[in-house]
């Protein structure tokens, strides 16, 4: 018994060994640049699916980006399928060739971004409100962009390490 519990443990380790990183993504085309992905508007469509991969919600966002030299701001209006209207003001600073910092008033500090080749590993804790109550949710968004109108985002949300559900977006550049 001892030995299958030694041997699950370090099937584990070796698993959280090979996961994948942002770098894996440094060749892949085209590159993003979230200066001038996130300008203009853009549409997004997602839905949150619980662990069980039920979809749970369904919503559309618009998105009205600028850049400020490397300070960028996107203003998400969300519009969900039960008819809930939330907004989101993110402001997004560049700090060197590869990584980002962000905040928003629902965000709890400061967003972590990273980005190589096509790829963009987002990093954060959101204070989500569910039934009157607000839950701090660790949010790992992995974001690709497709070509110069699509990018997908595929995010894993979690507390205390326990998966809760993700989130997948589809963004369209107008």
């Amino acid at each position: 018994m001892v030995q299958k519990i030694i041997v699950a443990l370090l099937a584990a380790w070796l698993a959280g060994c090979a996961a994948v990183k942002v770098e894996d993504y440094a060749a892949e085309k085209p590159v993003l640049d979230l200066a001038t992905y996130f300008n203009g508007t853009l549409d997004a469509n997602g839905m949150f699916q619980d662990r069980a991969g039920k979809v749970i919600k369904r919503f559309h966002v618009v998105i009205e980006a600028s850049w400020n030299g490397k300070v960028g701001t996107l203003d998400e209006d969300f519009t969900y399928s039960d008819g809930v209207k939330q907004r989101r003001v993110w402001t997004i600073t560049k700090l060197d060739a590869h990584r980002y910092k962000g905040t928003a008033d629902d965000v709890v500090g400061e967003a972590d971004g990273v980005a190589y080749g096509n790829a963009l590993r987002w990093r954060y804790v959101l204070a989500l409100p569910v039934d009157g109550k607000t839950y701090h949710v660790d949010f790992d968004d992995w974001m690709f962009l497709i070509d110069d109108k699509v990018m997908l985002n595929r995010s894993y949300m979690s507390k205390f390490g326990f998966r809760l559900g993700e989130v997948t977006l589809s963004f369209t550049k107008r």
